[in-house]
C-alpha cells in the first residue's frame, strides 16, 4: 500500500476541487460535442499540466505515481470524461516525450508553454488504412537539407481541432522495421500540415478528434524527438505513460460511479424494500468493487515496477486490458441498477457508458493486449 505525502494529498485535493469545477455543464457540452474551454482555463491556473516536468520549465516535478495519484482525483470528480482526456493527453501526447527525449532547444522553447496549457499538444500515431498495426505506417519523412518533407495523413488524433503542437510519427526508414520511425514536433501553422474538422463520435464528444493530411509540410530537422528513426523508442515510453495516466483517470471514474450506486442502492426502494437488499443488486456491487479496485491495484503496481526500471510489457498491456474492461462492466451495471433513469440523459449514465466503450480500443485494442500478451508467453 503506497503512504502518500501531504503534499501529494493536497495535489490530490486540488485536483479534486478543479473537477468539481471543470465538470459543471457537462451534459450541455456532451450533447453540443463542444470542448470545455472554461475548465482549460481553470486548470492552467491550478498549475496541475505540469504535474510531472521539471521545475526548471515551469513543472511541479512529481513522479510517476504521484502523476497518477492526482489524475484519479481528477477523474473521480470531474464528471466531463472528455475532458479529462484532453488532459491526460496534453501531458503524455507532447510534454512526456519533449522532457525525456527533446534536445535542449526544444525543451527551451515549448515545454514551459506544455507545462502551463498555453500551448494545447496532441500526437498522431494511427492512419486511415493501418488501425493499431503501427508497423504498417504510411506517411513518410524525407530528408531535405535542414528539412524533413512530411506527406501522408493521420486518423483519430485527439486534441487535433484545437491543438497548437502535434508530436508526428513518421516513415523515415524500410516499413516494418521497429527502427525505420521518426517523430517530430509540429506546429499547427506549419505549411503542408492541413488539420480536419472534428469528427462526430460515440463518447468522450468533450474531446475534438480529426484527422491530419500532411502534404509537402516541411519541418525543421531540428524538431526532431529524440533522433531519427528512433521513433519507436519514443513512442513506447509515451504509450506507457499514456495507458497508466489514461487509465488511472477511469479508475477514479469507477469509483465515483461505484459511490453514487451505492447510495441509490441503500435508498431507492421497491416492492417495499431498499433495493440494496436484494441479493442481485448487492452481488452487482459487490462486482463493481473488485472491479474498482482489481484496476487500481494493476495500474499502480505496474507503475511502480516501471519506476523500478523492472519489464513490465506483459503488466502494462494487463493493465490496460483489465481496467479498460472493467470500465465497461461497471459503466454497463450502474445503467442497469438505476434502471430506466439510468437509461435517461439526466443521470449523465448513459454518458458514462459510451465514453468507456472507447478505453477498449484506443491505446491499443483488448484483442492486441491479448495478442502482446501471448506473444509475452511464447505464443
Amino acid at each position: 500500500m503506497i503512504r502518500w505525502t501531504e503534499e501529494q494529498r493536497e495535489l490530490r485535493t486540488l485536483a479534486e476541487e478543479l473537477g468539481a469545477a471543470a465538470g459543471e455543464g457537462h451534459l450541455e457540452r456532451d450533447a453540443g460535442r463542444e470542448f470545455g474551454h472554461a475548465a482549460w482555463k481553470l486548470i492552467r491556473e491550478t498549475g496541475l499540466l505540469g504535474l510531472p516536468f521539471d521545475e526548471r520549465w515551469g513543472g511541479l516535478g512529481q513522479d510517476l505515481l504521484t502523476t497518477m495519484y492526482v489524475l484519479e482525483g481528477l477523474g473521480y470528480a470531474c464528471r466531463d470524461g472528455g475532458f479529462s482526456f484532453s488532459v491526460s493527453t496534453q501531458i503524455v501526447s507532447t510534454g512526456v516525450p519533449l522532457q525525456r527525449f527533446g534536445s535542449a532547444q526544444l525543451k527551451d522553447r515549448y515545454l514551459p508553454r506544455i507545462s502551463d496549457g498555453s500551448l494545447i499538444g496532441a500526437h498522431a500515431i494511427t492512419e486511415p488504412s493501418g488501425g493499431s498495426d503501427v508497423m504498417a505506417m504510411r506517411t513518410t519523412a524525407v530528408r531535405d537539407g535542414d528539412d524533413y518533407v512530411l506527406n501522408g495523413s493521420k486518423a483519430f488524433v485527439t486534441n487535433g481541432p484545437i491543438a497548437d503542437v502535434i508530436v508526428v510519427y513518421a516513415l523515415t526508414g524500410k516499413r516494418g522495421s521497429p527502427a525505420a520511425l521518426t517523430a517530430f514536433l509540429v506546429e499547427r501553422d506549419t505549411p503542408g500540415l492541413v488539420v480536419g474538422p472534428p469528427v462526430a463520435k460515440m463518447g468522450l464528444a468533450t474531446s475534438p478528434f480529426s484527422e491530419l493530411f500532411f502534404d509537402d509540410c516541411r519541418v525543421p530537422a531540428a524538431n526532431v524527438v529524440g533522433s531519427p528513426n528512433a521513433g519507436f523508442l519514443v513512442m513506447d515510453h509515451v504509450m506507457k505513460w499514456e495507458i497508466l495516466c489514461s487509465f488511472v483517470i477511469n479508475v477514479g471514474e469507477m469509483q465515483h460511479r461505484l459511490e453514487r450506486s451505492v447510495e441509490y442502492a441503500r435508498s431507492r426502494t421497491q416492492f417495499g424494500q431498499k433495493i440494496g437488499s436484494f441479493q442481485s443488486v448487492s452481488n452487482r456491487l459487490a462486482d463493481m468493487h473488485i472491479a474498482v479496485e482489481s484496476s487500481r491495484k494493476w495500474l499502480y503496481d505496474t507503475a511502480q515496477r516501471y519506476s523500478n526500471g523492472e519489464n513490465v510489457t506483459i503488466d502494462i498491456a494487463a493493465s490496460k486490458l483489465i481496467t479498460s474492461e472493467n470500465n465497461v462492466a461497471v459503466a454497463l451495471a450502474a445503467v442497469q441498477l438505476f434502471g430506466g433513469y439510468g437509461y435517461t440523459s439526466e443521470y449523465g449514465l448513459e454518458k458514462d457508458l459510451r465514453d468507456s466503450v472507447a478505453g477498449t480500443i484506443y491505446s491499443g485494442t483488448s484483442d492486441i493486449q491479448r495478442q502482446r500478451i501471448a506473444r509475452m508467453l511464447g505464443l
